[in-house]
């Protein structure tokens, strides 16, 4: 104690008592025992000797009864019924922090999603061993545009950026958005595993020419998944020189280039196709009779996107060359018309998933053919097909295995046509958005589907707050999209 004596001298700053020491009182009102976590022990008791080794909490031994009843503690002779003193700290009990267990860590980065992943992977290196384990970067793509592929050196060159936080993470795809032929053959030569590592690549908005195409092919031995997206450059000579036996998947759009010989060329070269997504402007009905009978056993996946040249001559060569499709997409096909679908119904009957979406011929005799025909049907998208009824809606509801219906801005269905889909308990998805004559009513007899997971309902007139909230009551699992 720090107080001054009798004849006005002060006493020593540090008393020992039993061989401990106790500290004088602080100015800050915390009393005569306040050392709180983190403060160092050797600056705030110069008299203090050495605290004595004891047990982690866990393995000590229980103090005797006659010291809880007000005795002295053994370890250091205190009376635990008398003054408070200053606890004697003991070590630390050695335990993994839980910020960089790995354990710990592998459940909780599942959480998080990709975007947030690659933030927490710049935290410390424990977060990054963790996060940059391939398991977490499963399914995804990064995507590179050219302008990112370089960096800019004091002196005025490009250098080509580390790609081996890519390589660490495992990714089995890349795109690669406004690269050139020289952009491609510096990722092939800076990306140690651009050789066999790679499965998939896409190119967008590309200027990519034949020559290009053809070494990225050549070089790149693994790559089983190509897409093709507004580049404008490569010719359909390009494709005859450059497509490898090897790809299975091929998507090719808004590439001006395309045309009846370049389905040729796919038809020949690509025996295993298994899926083929073509949105090209002129390509007709007779580039559709080009597939093989190889390709009708392999090929189980066709989109054709705002082929706008197609008609229902060019569905009968689709039906008779791949009759084993499981998924099929006409959107856009404007000239398609009942009797088309009349021919998928009957013809393809393996289907899972068909898109009529942006066909304006298309009538509810068109979805009386898929439903007599089409049991196996899981998905059904019927966007922007303007001349849909209740009618047609009535249907589909003998359809027990659908499972996603769309009807976006199809303006001709009215809250009668509702009441046939309550019937429709295979319901997962169903989305409504855009349809301006459905009323808040109609709307919330779609509490009657009580296992749907998503509905949309997205610029629908008759979704009010009211219907939300009642939503939110007694459709508590499901995902309403306002």
């Amino acid at each position: 104690m720090s107080s001054p004596g009798v004849d006005g001298d002060p006493k020593p700053p540090c008393l020992p008592r039993n061989g401990l020491v106790k500290l004088p009182g602080q100015p800050n009102g915390l009393g005569t025992a306040s050392i709180t976590k983190g403060t160092p022990a050797a600056k705030n008791r110069p008299c203090q000797p050495p605290p004595p080794t004891l047990p982690p909490p866990s393995l000590a031994a229980p103090p005797p009864r006659a010291a809880l009843a007000g005795g002295l503690c053994p370890q250091a002779g205190l009376p635990l019924g008398g003054p408070a003193l200053a606890p004697v700290p003991g070590p630390p009990v050695e335990r993994p922090p839980l910020a960089t267990d790995e354990k710990i860590l592998n459940g909780l980065f599942w959480y998080f999603s990709a975007c947030e992943r690659c933030v927490l992977a710049q935290v410390c290196k424990a977060w990054r061993r963790v996060l940059y384990q391939p398991k977490f970067w499963a399914g995804l793509t990064p995507v590179l545009h050219a302008k990112e592929l370089y960096t800019v050196l004091p002196g005025g060159e490009k250098e080509f950026v580390n790609l081996q936080g890519f390589a660490a993470r495992g990714f089995e795809g890349f795109c690669l958005v406004g690269v050139s032929d020289l952009d491609i053959c510096e990722f092939i030569d800076n990306y140690a595993l651009s050789k066999k590592g790679v499965k998939a690549m896409s190119l967008k908005r590309s200027t990519i020419t034949d020559a290009g195409l053809e070494v990225m092919l050549e070089q790149m031995q693994g790559v089983v998944r190509l897409e093709l997206s507004g580049c404008n450059d490569f010719t359909e000579a390009g494709l005859w020189s450059s497509l490898s036996a090897r790809i299975t998947s091929l998507s090719v759009s808004d590439c001006i280039n395309v045309a009846d010989d370049a389905i040729a060329a796919i038809s020949q070269l690509l025996p295993n196709l298994a899926e083929l997504s073509l949105q090209a402007y002129h390509v007709t009905d007779t580039a559709l009779a080009y597939f093989t009978a190889r390709q009708g056993h392999s090929t189980h996946t066709l989109r054709l996107l705002s082929c706008w040249e197609i008609t229902n001559h060019g569905v009968v060569n689709v039906v008779h060359s791949l009759p084993n499709l499981t998924a099929l997409s006409l959107s856009g096909c404007s000239k398609v018309t009942d009797d088309g679908v009349e021919l998928v119904a009957e013809n393809l009957r393996k289907l899972r998933s068909l898109d009529l979406s942006w066909c304006p011929r298309i009538t509810d005799m068109a979805l009386e053919y898929v439903a007599c025909d089409l049991h196996r049907l899981e998905e059904l998208v019927l966007d922007r097909c303007v001349r849909i009824t209740d009618t047609g809606l009535s249907y589909l509801s003998t359809m027990s295995s659908l499972r996603s219906l769309y009807l976006r801005w199809c303006c001709q269905v009215q809250d009668f046509g509702l009441k046939h889909l309550l019937a429709m308990r295979s319901l997962r998805l169903l989305s409504l958005a855009g349809c301006p004559l459905l009323t808040a009513t109609g709307l919330s007899g779609l509490v009657q589907l009580q296992e749907l997971e998503e509905l949309e309902l997205t610029n629908c007139p008759g979704a009010t707050p009211e219907l939300f909230k009642y939503f939110s009551q007694h459709l508590p699992r499901c995902l309403v999209v306002e």
